[in-house]
């Protein structure tokens, strides 16, 4: 077996398929083993309360948000981003980090829904329904892959700490009021979300392992940064 398929399989495929058991572990538990069980219990409640609570205003901005994380922006906006890195840095890196982290949230997302089947919450639906288990939020896992993994990359490039601290605060408000507007909206259970944010963060912290670290050699010799900030050859060197 090859470096790189060793390196895709340890650094990749493992990861993703330990993320997809825990997810579909944690589904079951919510949805069976502690259905009955605080907090879960309240979660019901809670959908009320916020269906109870909406206004013209809130509203708006949930739209807002819930239209950030659709399937169409999100796919419209990775491949926009990842173009846009590949033309600045000379380099496939980063676009490949992006839309692997992107993609692994969806594949994961789409087969815990097949396995966890939870209705969604009792309260009038803002959106239409699509015909997927409520666990996970597909909106906020993909908003967390997303809009996370571009603050990754904005802060690694950062040249001071207040702009690393402004790129994650207001990039990681997204998901945040992803989260808040799907619930708002009737369309999870607070449970949905939390889980969101696990699969969402976890698949770019696999893919920032797995594509960003320099170290990794993927079946050929290390390349050394260059002053310009891509990735360039070694020197020939012969022997003595």
């Amino acid at each position: 077996m090859s470096d790189v398929v060793v390196q895709v399989v340890r650094r990749v495929l493992l990861p993703v398929a330990v993320l997809f058991a825990v997810l579909v572990g944690l589904g079951l538990l919510v949805t069976r083993v502690l259905a009955t069980t605080w907090p879960f219990t309240v979660e019901d409640a809670v959908n009320r309360e916020l269906a109870a609570h909406r206004a013209p205003g809130w509203n708006d901005v949930s739209l807002v948000f819930s239209t950030l994380a659709s399937t169409q922006l999100i796919v419209v906006v990775t491949v926009l981003v990842a173009l846009v890195l590949r033309l600045v840095l000379h380099r496939w890196r980063e676009p490949i980090f992006l839309c692997a982290a992107v993609s692994a949230q969806a594949l994961i997302f789409l087969f815990t829904t097949m396995v966890i089947d939870r209705n969604r919450p009792a309260v009038e639906h803002m959106d239409d329904s699509p015909p997927t288990s409520s666990f996970p939020s597909g909106h906020t896992s993909a908003a967390m892959a997303l809009y996370v993994g571009i603050a990754v990359l904005l802060a690694l490039r950062a040249r001071s700490r207040p702009a690393k601290v402004a790129w994650w605060a207001l990039l990681v408000l997204v998901p945040v009021g992803v989260a808040l507007t799907r619930m708002y909206r009737g369309m999870h259970h607070p449970s949905d979300v939390v889980a969101s944010f696990l699969n969402g963060g976890a698949c770019v912290a696999i893919m920032a392992r797995a594509v960003l670290d320099r170290t990794l050699t993927w079946g050929r010799a290390k390349l050394p940064l260059g002053s310009s900030g891509g990735d360039v050859a070694p020197a020939r060197t012969t022997a003595g």
